[in-house]
Order: structure tokens, then sequence, then C-alpha cells
């Protein structure tokens, strides 16, 4: 817990107590209160009504025994009136809270004695005729119960009345013996919290604020070489604290020290090595852009010759598509060649059927000549028919014969043909094959070349960006040589700002590494297109920094 809570922990405490002791003294005030207003408000006017209302009970029953034996009559009227005032008193008896049964229980029962008792004294007084024996046992009867419920009455009265002024007086000693404990209780808490708080806050201090501050003075000015006294065993407190800050504030100024002045010789170094980079960045700018002039010459052969592949492959293609026209020609022509053989063949076989049917014609020519040779001069004119008719017959099968031997040489050369297309046609098919496997090697070669192409402009992009980063970082180059010079006037600035400290047993400064030579540039670098001005700002050698870890 902080010492400002522990503080704050005092009074809030004692906030708590005395507030939970005003709780508990308002809360039995105010018990007391009530058991007094009710003691005041009921239980003192029931006890109070009921002893009057006993003792005008009481004055009734004299006064008419007095009446009864002094035969007064006028005295009767006397009595009504206090009768009626006696029960005025019961209604308000009936009135107070919680005493309505009570009341009206208790007028009942006067009501049952007054009504015989005034009867009797009216007859023995001779007011009224009758006998008086059995109002006088009535009377008698109905004057002990209301005399033993009065009695009742004012006796628990008087107990409820004592009892509620025993418990006021209770209450009122619980709420004087309440703040009474509450106060010990705050006494007895805060000493003993505030023992534990000022023994722990001093433990956390080790000793005196002044002392505290007077050491805080001093290492703010740089004094580094005050003793501090801190108790033994002490290594939580705040002097503790302080002391091992010193401690550390001493080895971690010479550290820094000893750290700046390498850093010193180092950014010199650097600033060497910068100079040299930014030479040799310069040579291979001017290498690269020679190398990019010569990738855009080789990319523009490149496009050419992809160019050349894709008009070489539409050529192939448009060939490839008449190939495939002439092998469906030929296809047609093979079959239209099958028909005309199958056609020559169905010719032979007619031919054939009229060199039978001449054959046949020229038997029957020679047997009609022969019929009439044989029936003389009235056959001849028949016999010259059958003779021209076999002469027809002879000629039709000679010339069957022929056509039959044309056709069949027809069908031997259409045969031969028919042969010769298929055989075209295969060719065809194998010429239209090639055509296509030369069209698919062209459709490669020319994706190939575009690949290539791509390929070529896309190293031609890279070795510019190449370029352009070569570029920028010779300028990075130079940005970080003059980062490097401020970062040697830093650290000379922060050599001298260190030596405001006072050290003890501690050099003040630290013997820097050698610095090394610097590497000279084997060749003469070309100048660069972009030229950076170097800037002295913090910005300016941040951003520069930032560029030349990314490079």
């Amino acid at each position: 817990m902080s010492i400002k809570r522990r503080i704050w922990a005092l009074p809030v405490i004692a906030t708590v107590i005395f507030g939970v002791g005003i709780a508990a003294s308002v809360y039995f005030s105010t018990t007391a209160m009530k058991s007094i207003k009710t003691t005041e408000t009921i239980d003192y006017p029931v006890l109070d009504r009921s002893k009057n209302i006993q003792a005008d009970v009481q004055g009734i029953v004299d006064a008419l025994k007095q009446a009864v034996g002094e035969d007064d009559k006028k005295g009767l009227d006397a009595i009504a009136e206090r009768a009626k005032k006696v029960k005025e008193k019961f209604k308000n008896l009936a009135s107070l809270p919680g005493q309505q049964a009570l009341g009206d229980r208790l007028g009942k029962e006067f009501d049952a004695y007054y009504t015989p008792a005034i009867s009797v004294a009216k007859i023995m007084l001779g007011v009224d005729q009758g006998d008086p024996q059995a109002a006088i046992g009535q009377m008698q009867s109905s004057l002990k119960v209301l005399e033993d419920d009065l009695k009742k009455t004012v006796d628990t009265a008087q107990a409820q009345f004592t009892a509620g002024v025993d418990r006021s007086a209770d209450n009122v000693s619980r709420v004087l013996w309440t703040v009474i404990i509450a106060g010990l209780i705050v006494i007895l808490v805060l000493g003993v919290v505030s023992y534990f708080i000022i023994r722990t806050v001093w433990a956390q201090l080790g000793g005196e604020p002044e002392y505290a501050q007077e050491i805080a003075s001093a290492v703010a000015s740089g004094d580094l070489t005050m003793h501090i006294e801190v108790e033994r065993g002490d290594t939580s407190s705040l002097l503790a604290a302080l002391a091992e800050m010193q401690s550390r504030l001493q080895n971690m100024v010479s550290e820094i020290k000893t750290s700046a002045e390498t850093i010193k010789v180092a950014s010199a170094e650097i600033a060497s090595g910068n100079t040299d980079l930014s030479s040799r960045t310069e040579s291979q700018a001017s290498s690269l852009e020679e190398t990019s002039s010569s990738m855009e010459t080789m990319t523009e052969t490149v496009k050419q010759n992809a160019d050349n592949a894709r008009q070489a492959n539409k050529m192939v293609q448009t060939a490839s598509e008449v190939a495939v026209k002439g092998g469906d020609v030929v296809s047609q022509v093979v079959t239209t060649m099958d028909d005309i053989n199958q056609s020559s063949k169905k010719i032979v076989d007619i031919i054939s059927v009229i060199d039978g049917i001449a054959f046949q014609t020229n038997i029957l020519a020679l047997n009609a000549a022969v019929e009439a040779a044989r029936a003389g001069e009235q056959g001849r004119g028949f016999a010259v028919v059958a003779s021209e008719v076999r002469s027809l017959a002879q000629r039709s099968a000679a010339a069957a014969k022929e056509i039959k031997t044309l056709i069949g040489d027809s069908v031997d050369k259409v045969a031969t043909g028919s042969t010769l297309v298929d055989q075209a046609g295969q060719t065809m098919e194998e010429i239209v094959a090639s055509v296509r496997r030369v069209s698919d090697i062209m459709s490669e070669i020319t994706a190939a070349s575009q690949e290539q192409s791509t390929g070529i402009q896309e190293i031609g992009s890279a070795i510019n960006q190449m370029d352009e980063m070569t570029q920028q970082n010779a300028a990075l180059v130079e940005e970080a040589a003059a980062a490097a010079e401020s970062l040697e006037e830093q650290a000379d600035l922060l050599t001298k700002a260190l030596d405001v400290f006072k050290l003890n047993n501690i050099h003040s400064s630290a013997k820097p590494a050698s610095r090394a030579a610097p590497v000279k540039s084997s060749s003469k670098a070309s100048p660069v297109r972009i030229a950076a001005t170097p800037s002295s700002s913090n910005t300016k050698t941040e951003k520069a920094n930032d560029d030349w870890e990314e490079f």
C-alpha cells in the first residue's frame, strides 16, 4: 500500500468507527425514543385512566351506600352525573391505541353493575317499588367482576409502564456505553494504525526526508560522489534505492562516456566507408544503365520473334484448315469412286444378260432358218427374216462382248483409281495430322516466345528498378555519410555533456578504439543522375537511416 493510502487510512478508519458508533447510538436512541413515546402515549394514559376509573367506580359504590344509609334521594342525581362521567372515561380509555376492547369490556361490566345497583338504591329509598334481593345479588356479582377486572387492568398497566421506563433507561444506557466504547476503539485503533503507519513509512524512507532530498539534489546537480549512509540490512528503503541509483548512475555514465568515444571513432570510420561505398554505388549505377539498354534491345528482338511466330502460327493454322478441307474432298472422291465401281459392276452384269439374250436369239434364228429351209418355197421369206435376225443377234452379241470387254477394263481402271484415291485420302489424313502437329508446335513456340518476351520485359523492369534503387542508394549513402558526421558531432557533444558528472574511482573518459584505414575504391565511378543534398536535421537523418536499413 502506498504512503498516501496509509496516511488516508487513519481518518478513514476513524470515520468508519465513528460512523458505526453514531449509527449504533442513533439506533439505540431511536429505540429509546420509541419506548419513551410508547410509555408516554399508551402505557401511562392507560394506567392513569384505569386508576381514575377505579377510583370513580369506588366513589359511586360509596356514594350509593351513603345515599341509602342517609336516605338521600337527591344524592341519586349526583350519582347519575358521576356515572355519566365514568362512562365517558370508558370511551376515552377505548380511544387509546389498542385499548378498544378493554374500554368496551369495562364499560359493559360497569353497566352490568350500575343498572341493578341504582335499581336497588331506588327501591330502598322508596323511589321505586319491588323486591331488591334479586337485584342485590346481581349487583354484588357484577361489582365483583368489575372490581377484579379494574384491579387486573391497573396492575397490568402499572407493569407495562414500569417495563417501558426500564426499557428507556436501558436504551439510554446502551447509547452511553456505545459512545464510550466507540471512542475507546477509535483511540485504540488510531494508536495502533498510527504506530504501524509511522513504522512502515520510516522503513520505506530509511531516514529523514531532508537527507533524501539532499541526496536527490546532489544527484540532480551531477555530483555522484556523495556517500549515502544506509542502515545495515536495508535493501528496500528510499535511501537504499537512492544509493543503488547513485551507484548505477556512476557505472552508466562511465559506460556512456566510453561508448560515446567509441561511437565518435566508429562514426568517422562509417563516414569513410560510406564515401567509398558511394563511389562503388555510382559505378554500379553506370553498369546497370548499360545492362538496361541491352535488355531493352533484347526485348525488342524477342518481341519481333514473338510477332513472327504468331504470324507463322496463323499461316500454319490456315494451311491446316486447307489440308482438312482437301482431306474432306478426297474422302468424297473415294466415296464417289466406290459408287462408280459398283455401278460398273452392275453394267457388266447387265451386258452379260444382253449377251445371253443375243446368243439365245441367234440359236432361235438358226432354228427358224432350218425350219424355213425345210418348208421350201413357203418358208423362204421366213428364212430371210430369220437370217437377218440371226445376223442382228450375232452383231448384238459381238457388240455386247466388246462393251463387256470395255466395261470390264473400265471397272478395273475404276478399281485401280479407287485404290489410288484411298491412298491419296490416307496421304491427306497424314498431311492433315502433320499440319496439326506443326500448328501445335508453332502454338507452343508462340506461347514460349510470348512468355520469353514477358520474362524479358520483367527482367528489364527489374533492372530499371535496380537502377532506380541504386541511384537512391547512392543518395542514401551520401546522406548516411552526412549522418555519420553528424553522429560524430553528437558523440562529441555527449562526451562534453557527460563531463558534468563527478565520478568516484572511475575514469571519466575511455581510450577510443583505433580508427581503421578507409578502403580505397579500385574503380573510378561515373557521376550519377540523382544528386542528394546532405541534411543536418534530425528528421532527415532518421529518414536516411530507415532507408539505408531497407537497402
